[in-house]
């Protein structure tokens, strides 16, 4: 099942993708809702971000091929940084170069969306937290990331953190293949089974150190391929089972 947020007029609302038409929900998708009898054609809506996170949190060198790129040592535990709510954009929005950067990159990510309050759980208890999955794109400014030593500013620009197009609840995350599309020329390739911690594993590791709400966001990381973009470049992430997430930047 594919859960779509969209905006139509002034109503913003939650439907499920049935071929090219949403067919809209009433009440909470993390909780309890229903179908209407409100059906529309998709391109009469305005996709938004599938989710409103109260926190993403990322992850660094996690990724067996991006560790080998840079010449870093696996690590031992998950790198962890969060990223504010205040950073996401849907597909189709651009994504602003900021004036006190010189570099900005793209970073082609599995999102894993929280179904519930997740907090301690074991590893094999992971999947009934979840709501699903989305393609996610940790854009960094990697000059201040080198600069600062810490990710708060290099990540944490408005805009930075572009998600959707929706949310898959029907898939297993353990090999999926997850790209990224410069201008139409590919950067990015590789399965999430190179992923040096697991999805479950990162949920169950993640809710032991803070507790994850509905709604909330694990961008699990990114492959090899990483580079820079310029305004006026599109850049698409395309994670398979999923989609592809378009953005351009300006």
């Amino acid at each position: 099942m594919r859960i779509v947020r969209y905006r139509r007029g002034s109503d913003i609302c939650y439907g499920i993708i049935e071929g090219s038409f949403v067919s809209e929900l009433q009440g909470d998708i993390f909780n309890q809702y229903e179908f209407t009898e409100k059906k529309y054609p998709m391109e009469e809506l305005e996709i938004l971000a599938p989710c409103q996170p109260t926190k993403i949190v990322a992850l660094g060198l996690n990724y067996r091929s991006h560790a080998e790129e840079l010449k870093m040592k696996l690590p031992e535990e998950p790198l962890l940084f969060l990223k504010p709510s205040t950073s996401v954009i849907g597909p189709n929005k651009n994504i602003v170069y900021p004036s006190m950067s010189h570099r900005i990159d793209y970073e082609a990510e599995l999102g894993v969306v929280i179904g519930k309050v997740t907090k301690s759980i074991s590893e094999d208890k992971a999947t009934e937290y979840l709501l699903g999955y989305t393609c996610f794109n940790d854009v960094t400014a990697r000059d201040l990331q080198g600069k600062d030593k810490q990710f708060t500013r290099s990540k944490g620009f408005d805009t930075f953190a572009p998600m959707g197009p929706w949310i898959e609840t029907e898939l297993d995350p353990c090999n999926l293949k997850v790209e990224s599309y410069l201008n139409g020329e590919l950067k990015q390739s590789c399965p999430t089974a190179d992923l040096v911690f697991s999805v479950f594993h990162l949920v169950s590791f993640i809710s032991k150190v803070m507790t994850l709400l509905p709604g909330d966001v694990i961008a699990t990381g990114t492959p090899a391929g990483i580079g820079p973009m310029k305004v006026g470049d599109t850049i698409e992430i395309v994670v398979e089972g999923i989609g592809t997430l378009k953005n351009e930047v300006s």
